[in-house]
C-alpha cells in the first residue's frame, strides 16, 4: 500500500484512509460517485471524487470513476450537468464540468504513471476541451455552459480560472501522449489574459467565496497579485477556527470551499495559513470519516444536512497538498504544466491598443 497523505496533528493517515473509503462506499455499480448514497451525480464533483480515491490509493475505484465518464461521455464530449442513478436530470452541458475530466486524468497520470491510462483516456481528454473551447469568446473567457439547443451562457471567473488550469492539465497530457495542441497553447493564454486583466469579461458573484480564491487555486494568478487578492477579502471570508464563509453575507461555513482555499495558499507558499485554515474545518468530521458540507454557526447547526463525498475528497486533496504525499501533490501549484502562449497574445493585445 502506498503512503497516504496525513498532516501530523490534524488528520492522519488512517482518517485519510478512512475518508476515501466513505467515498467510495457511496460509489454505484455503473462507477458514478453521486454527493452522496442516492444522491445525485455531477461530472465535475465526480472526478474530483475519483482523484481523492487515487490520491488515497483506492486505484480500483479510481479507475472505476475514470470508466464512467469514458463510457458515458456524449459525442459531442459533453456530460450532463446532473444524473441520479443514470437517469438524466438536466441535460445541459457546463464548460467547467466538462473540462475538469483533464485535470482528473492528469493527476492519475501523475500518481501511477499509467501510460496504457493516458492513452485511453485521452480521446475523452480531447472532446471535452475542444467542447469548452468552442465557447470561447475572442477576447478569451468562455462561456459556462450549453444547452442541447446550442445556446450558451455568460462567462463566470470561478468556472473559467478552473478551465485554465484544466487547459493546461490538457496539454500536460497532450505533450505525454505525443499529440501536441498549439491551438489549445494560444487559448488557455487568451484566458489566462482575461482573468487576470479583465474582470469586465465575467458576470460578477463577489459575495461568493470561490470568486475570491479561484483565480489564484486555478494558477492565473501568481507571485504578488495573487497574494494581494487573498489579502483584500480576507477578513470578509475567513471565520478564526471555524474556515471560510460560502458567502460573504451568511454565517455559514463549509467545508470544501475551505480545503480548496488550502490549496490556493499552498499555491503561493503561504504555508501557515494553509495549514491554519486546514487544521480549522475539521470540526465538520463525522465518526466514519464522512464530512458535513457546513456549518451555520450562528446556530451550531450544520447545513445543509448532509454528507457531502466532494468535501472528503477536497479534504484529501488539500492533505496531499500540505503533506507532499503523491507524486501529484502539486497540481494545484501548477509549477510543471504548461503555459500556453500567454506572453505572446500579451504582447498582441498590447499592440493592438496603442
Amino acid at each position: 500500500m502506498p503512503e497516504v497523505p496525513h498532516v501530523p496533528g490534524v488528520f492522519t493517515a488512517e482518517q485519510c484512509l478512512q475518508t476515501a473509503e466513505s467515498i467510495a462506499a457511496t460509489q454505484e455499480s455503473s462507477g458514478a460517485i453521486p454527493w452522496s448514497a442516492g444522491g445525485h451525480t455531477d461530472p465535475w464533483d465526480h472526478v474530483e471524487n475519483a482523484m481523492a480515491l487515487t490520491a488515497a490509493g483506492l486505484l480500483e475505484p479510481a479507475r472505476a470513476a475514470f470508466e464512467w465518464s469514458r463510457t458515458t461521455q456524449r459525442p459531442d464530449g459533453t456530460w450532463p450537468i446532473q444524473l441520479r442513478d443514470g437517469v438524466v436530470e438536466d441535460a445541459n452541458s457546463d464548460s467547467n464540468f466538462c473540462a475538469y475530466i483533464a485535470t482528473g486524468v492528469w493527476h492519475h497520470v501523475l500518481v501511477t504513471g499509467d501510460r496504457a491510462f493516458a492513452t485511453t483516456m485521452w480521446p475523452v481528454v480531447s472532446r471535452a476541451i475542444d467542447f469548452v473551447l468552442g465557447l470561447q469568446s475572442n477576447t478569451g473567457e468562455i462561456a459556462w455552459g450549453a444547452s442541447p439547443h446550442g445556446s450558451t451562457g455568460e462567462a463566470l471567473l470561478t468556472g473559467c480560472a478552473s478551465i485554465y488550469h484544466s487547459i493546461r492539465c490538457a496539454l500536460a497530457l497532450a505533450d505525454h501522449v505525443g499529440d501536441p495542441q498549439p491551438e489549445w497553447e494560444v487559448a488557455v493564454g487568451r484566458l489566462g489574459h482575461a482573468i487576470a486583466d479583465h474582470p469586465e469579461a465575467f458576470v460578477a458573484k463577489d459575495r461568493w467565496s470561490m470568486e475570491w480564491y479561484y483565480p489564484v487555486l486555478g494558477g492565473a494568478l501568481r507571485g504578488p497579485r495573487a497574494h494581494a487578492r487573498i489579502s483584500e477579502r480576507w477578513d470578509h471570508f475567513v471565520v478564526p477556527g471555524l474556515g471560510i464563509r460560502c458567502v460573504d453575507d451568511r454565517p455559514w461555513v463549509t467545508g470544501a470551499e475551505t480545503c480548496e482555499l488550502v490549496l490556493a495558499l499552498d499555491a503561493i507558499g503561504d504555508r501557515a495559513r494553509a495549514h491554519e485554515q486546514f487544521a480549522a474545518m475539521h470540526h465538520l468530521r463525522e465518526e466514519d470519516g464522512s464530512y458535513w458540507t457546513g456549518l451555520v454557526y450562528a446556530d451550531d447547526k450544520r447545513w445543509p444536512v448532509e454528507r457531502t463525498t466532494w468535501t472528503g475528497a477536497a479534504v484529501i486533496l488539500a492533505a496531499d497538498a500540505l503533506s507532499s504525499t503523491t507524486a501529484a501533490s502539486g497540481i494545484f501549484r501548477g509549477a510543471d504544466l504548461p503555459r500556453g502562449l500567454e506572453a505572446e497574445y500579451d504582447c498582441e493585445c498590447a499592440t493592438s491598443e496603442r
